[in-house]
């Protein structure tokens, strides 16, 4: 087996990947960083982020506002000092991306535009377009190239951690189009490969989004963090998952029932606000988790639109006129008509919520570092307890940036006194690597269909940990998962090709998302409580007194996992009322 030394490894090049890449590059010249990615840079999720990312820069606005927008959006589940160390450093990082060419949205005076967006009490977010999330990767990967000292490994799938006396010292990658598989041998790894999205069946998350650098570090030992607290965006084309930015909404866009009644105000949104005034906080700018919880009672009440889709209800975006729509929203026009056939500036167009983001991931403290020494997390796939049990949109863009910088310097500082790995045991974890996969080719005695199996984890995300939950629901899920992760011992490659099996791909992805989905399962089931984006019919109020505190998942092979819980942070803002109703917040 090949071994490729590097001094620091990154599995991911999205926006997170990329961004430590850089800042190792320019913090240490001399470094060999080693970029692995399944897919080529450019393909990486970030590029699908549509509205924006949030820093603070205009003259009525404050870090102190973007701190409390920040907690009581995360329903007081945020660790605060993360959240004093982000708002500081969010406006520094979105600057660097302007000095580096990102091509954001200006003022008529020529200082930068922000657009509202839900849950946040002052404009911060700033924006170019409505392609926000791919002139922030082009800008990132474009200025990566300008390092040699960053070597990139695109169509490598990153398989297993390397340890050696409990320190992790690199990682095993399959080259997609040889079949064969490399050791990465390194001082530090920071995984930066995104959520997780995927093990629901209708979700805005590319089909990369499986969950892998998450069930690689569960595995190796770092717990999960917070994983119950999975985000439903309120505004999903219905047919294919694909994402109507939140931009839409900010830029004055209703949400109506069958009616054609908005009905947000129901659901402590409200009072109404004039039609094409979308007032901060209040109706449309509620949070994620509000507006998604609010379509499933209109549903429940048999107010939502029946389209050859499902049940939907209706965003209508007509009175913003066609010159807005086409200078602000020109991806969601084109989205909106390529897909449903809906003008959207003479119609109002179907949505419904959309499995978006995972708030949980491996744990990380403020310095991006796991509970395993040398290993680093950044971006969706980490929980360092920023959005705490709900995410307000516009903060995960400049997450990745601030702590994709901040895992490239802490995983800088642990290589100094790095004793030598002991090269055997790391031979004999890389060889046991090469005999699973072996396994897999080989397809001894297995039975179980792929595609059955993928489905079921799916319908019974869907059905069980979806935006409401309950005991029994809960109870199901958790076994059905255990069934399906047993099951999934026996699944079946039908290719048995060395260059690209997209089969072994895709077996590999499903029991990354099996273990993600446990995880999610069985949190969900301990916190008995109701909080941000998880909540549950039997146990309808937060309860500060018992779960104000984070989730902790450790991995036991195959049998169930076990439950830690850790102390949420508080510095400054006691737990608290969320208040989305008008004015005096």
């Amino acid at each position: 087996m090949e071994i490729i030394r590097s001094d620091i490894v990154i599995v991911g090049a999205g926006g997170a990947g990329l961004r430590a890449a850089i800042a190792l590059a320019e913090s240490a010249p001399g470094l060999s960083i080693a970029l692995i990615s399944k897919v080529y840079p450019m393909r990486s999720h970030t590029c699908a982020a549509e509205g924006g990312a949030a820093g603070v820069i205009k003259p009525d606005d404050s870090f102190e506002m973007h701190f409390h927008d920040t907690v009581g959006g995360g329903d007081w589940l945020s660790d605060q000092d993360c959240v004093e160390y982000f708002v500081k450093e969010a406006p520094k990082e979105l600057l660097q991306l302007e000095h580096w060419g990102c091509p954001w949205n200006r003022e008529g005076d020529g200082s930068v535009a922000v657009r509202p967006f839900g849950g946040m009490k002052k404009k911060r977010t700033w924006f170019a377009a409505d392609k926000s999330g791919f002139h922030i990767l082009h800008t990132l990967f474009q200025t990566s190239l300008q390092f040699e000292s960053i070597k990139r490994y695109d169509e490598y799938f990153a398989l297993d951690l390397l340890t050696d006396d409990g320190r992790v010292r690199g990682v095993t990658a399959l080259e997609m189009r040889s079949g064969e598989i490399r050791q990465f041998r390194a001082g530090a790894v920071i995984i930066a490969g995104g959520g997780a999205g995927r093990m629901f069946p209708f979700s805005t998350n590319g089909a990369i989004k499986t969950g892998d650098g998450m069930a690689m570090a569960y595995r190796a030992g770092a717990p999960l963090k917070d994983m119950e607290f999975v985000q439903y965006h309120p505004t999903g084309l219905p047919n294919t998952g694909s994402l109507l930015t939140e931009a839409c909404r900010g830029e004055g866009g209703i949400l109506v029932n069958k009616h054609g009644r908005r009905y947000l105000q129901d659901y402590g949104m409200g009072p109404e606000t004039p039609v094409g005034q979308p007032q901060l906080k209040t109706m449309e700018l509620g949070p994620r988790d509000r507006l998604s919880q609010a379509y499933w009672h209109e549903l429940q009440k048999g107010n939502t639109v029946t389209t050859p889709w499902g049940e939907c209800v209706l965003l209508d975006m007509r009175h913003l006129g066609e010159k807005k729509i086409r200078e602000r929203l020109p991806l969601v026009h084109e989205l909106a008509e390529s897909y449903l056939g809906v003008d959207i500036v003479r119609a109002p167009v179907p949505i419904r919520p959309v499995v978006h983001y995972m708030m949980g991931g491996i744990s990380t403290d403020t310095q991006a570092a796991t509970p395993l020494p040398g290993l680093f997390a950044a971006g969706e796939c980490a929980c360092v307890s920023l959005n705490g049990a709900n995410r307000l949109g516009s903060n995960s863009l400049v997450e990745l940036l601030v702590f994709g910088r901040r895992a490239a310097l802490s995983a800088l500082d642990s290589l100094a006194s790095l004793p030598a790995a002991d090269g055997r045991a790391l031979d004999e974890q890389a060889a046991r690597t090469e005999q699973r996969l072996g396994a897999l080719w080989r397809g001894e005695n297995a039975t179980e269909s792929l595609a059955v199996l993928r489905r079921e984890m799916t319908e019974t995300m869907e059905k069980n940990a979806g935006i409401y939950r309950d005991e029994a629901g809960l109870r199901e899920g958790v076994a059905k998962i255990h069934e399906l992760r047993q099951r999934y011992h026996q699944v079946k490659m039908t290719d048995r090709s060395r260059v690209f099996n997209m089969d072994l791909f895709q077996i590999l992805e499903l029991g990354s998302m099996l273990d993600c989905a446990e995880a999610v399962t069985v949190g969900a089931l301990a916190r008995k409580e109701s909080r941000g984006a998880h909540q549950r019919l039997d146990f309808p109020q937060r309860d500060d007194a018992n779960f104000l505190r984070h989730t902790l998942v450790h991995h036991q092979g195959d049998d169930p996992p076990r439950i830690d819980y850790l102390d949420v942070v508080i510095t400054k803002s006691p737990p608290g009322v969320r208040d989305y109703s008008g004015d005096h917040k």
